[in-house]
């Protein structure tokens, strides 16, 4: 049988039944792009500055700040002055959406594979090794490409009429997703959802001394010599003591609503649209579920510093979810983690904390700065507020919040959290 490829969007709906079913529908064909395997696994090259116009993830090491662009590459920026932030250079890297780094070596994924990158020399970065195919579940369309032709880059969409006298003949896609001639049929709300395919084939501190910091909406972190990555319904753990070899030590098996990972001492916080899971690193090479705290379904960051867990909780067509929220969960006994309150928010997105110091980017009302040092009363000790901001994510460090908004890279002295400063503004390129 012939397979065909694509998505299939139902715009419109005529129904009407008798004896006879009819059935006319409106919809979108998107046939998929392909970058054949050769091109894509020599593609990995440094180029001149860019402008940023489309930014995603945030890492920090060595006083560099390495952002990504999403399905494009990582653009490396000189922070040794918060206050003039210097772009050195931009690492293409096609279908990258997250990153961390290891000594001198950056770990990026890129589209299906896993890639290890020198960045010891700003504008001479080389690729170093690869691990092909790390990552099978690199979009939720996955299931429409075809392996021959190498990785869907984006979807070509084109609109088309039909047809047909068969009500049965066709998946309910009405209220969401459903299957037709080997594509796929979504209503408007889901194929907005999942036309962010088009950037891309889809946007926590280390206890090492070697590996950098990640903000809180990181699938990739860090600890001593190892790597964990999120990959679909696996935590991949990965050996890289050795920068020339991508050594796979395991692959976990994880819920399929993980978003986000941090690290902090013995264990991984994992973000779920469900709940945060904690695992333990006893065995650093098999990571394994300590416990799990439930939440209502939502998009879930999460941050932890001492005793307590900082989750964000936040209403999105991709989670479903209803609430906005800062939870804030006791996990002094990570077997057993309760939470202790819960704090109204307009849209969280990423947060980060510092010393007591609780930073969260709240969407469209902007960045909220608080002390935390009394986790009961977080709402009546706002610092700060930046309502002028979309937020998206923050990394807070030495004493300096590197944030990512939607217009372009923002930094604040917070040595004094009553007198909060900012140093620079970075623009972004809006993209057409």
């Amino acid at each position: 049988m012939k397979k065909i490829f694509g998505l299939l969007l139902l715009t419109a709906t005529a129904f009407q039944c008798s004896d006879l079913c009819t059935l006319t529908n409106t919809y979108y064909y998107s046939v998929p792009e392909y970058m054949s395997f050769a091109d894509l696994r020599s593609s990995v090259k440094p180029e001149a500055p860019r402008e940023l116009s489309h930014a995603g993830k945030i890492y920090f090491k060595d006083d560099f700040l390495y952002i990504t662009e999403v399905g494009e590459g990582i653009h490396v920026i000189d922070n040794r002055n918060p206050s003039k932030p210097v772009h050195k250079s931009f690492i293409r890297i096609p279908g990258n959406n997250d990153l961390a780094i290891f000594g001198n070596v950056l770990y990026a994924d890129s589209y299906v594979d896993l890639v290890a990158i020198d960045v010891s020399t700003p504008g001479q970065e080389r690729e170093v090794t690869r691990y092909n195919n790390m990552f099978n579940s690199y979009s939720d369309m996955h299931l429409t490409a075809d392996p021959d032709k190498g990785v869907i880059v984006k979807f070509n969409v084109a609109e088309q009429k039909t047809i047909r006298n068969e009500c049965s003949g066709i998946g309910a896609a009405v209220d969401g997703w459903g299957y037709y001639g080997g594509g796929i049929l979504m209503n408007e709300s889901a194929y907005a959802s999942s036309i962010k395919y088009n950037a891309i084939a889809d946007a926590g501190a280390s206890s090492g001394t070697t590996s950098g910091v990640g903000g809180s909406m990181a699938r990739f972190t860090i600890t001593s010599d190892r790597l964990y990555v999120l990959n679909g319904y696996k935590l991949n753990t990965i050996d890289i003591t050795d920068p020339s070899t991508i050594n796979l030590k395991s692959s976990t098996q994880v819920a399929g609503d993980i978003e986000t990972i941090f690290p902090y001492k013995e264990n991984l916080f994992l973000g779920s649209r469900t709940g945060m899971y904690i695992l333990g690193l006893d065995n650093p090479d098999e990571p394994n579920q300590i416990s799990m705290f439930s939440h209502l379904k939502s998009c879930d960051p999460v941050v932890v510093e001492g005793d307590y867990a900082y989750v964000t909780l936040r209403s999105a067509n991709t989670c479903n979810g209803t609430i906005n929220e800062l939870q804030v969960i006791d996990v002094s006994k990570v077997t057993n983690p309760r939470l202790v309150r819960t704090y109204q928010m307009t849209n969280p997105h990423g947060l980060g904390i510092d010393n007591g110091t609780l930073f969260i980017c709240d969407g469209d009302d902007g960045l909220k700065v608080y002390d935390a040092t009394d986790v009961n009363r977080i709402s009546d000790n706002m610092t700060a507020h930046y309502d002028d901001i979309h937020a998206f994510d923050v990394i807070p460090f030495n004493n300096i919040a590197m944030l990512i908004g939607e217009d372009g890279l923002y930094q604040y002295d917070y040595s004094d959290i009553h007198h909060i400063k900012l140093l620079s503004k970075f623009y972004f390129e809006p993209r057409e």
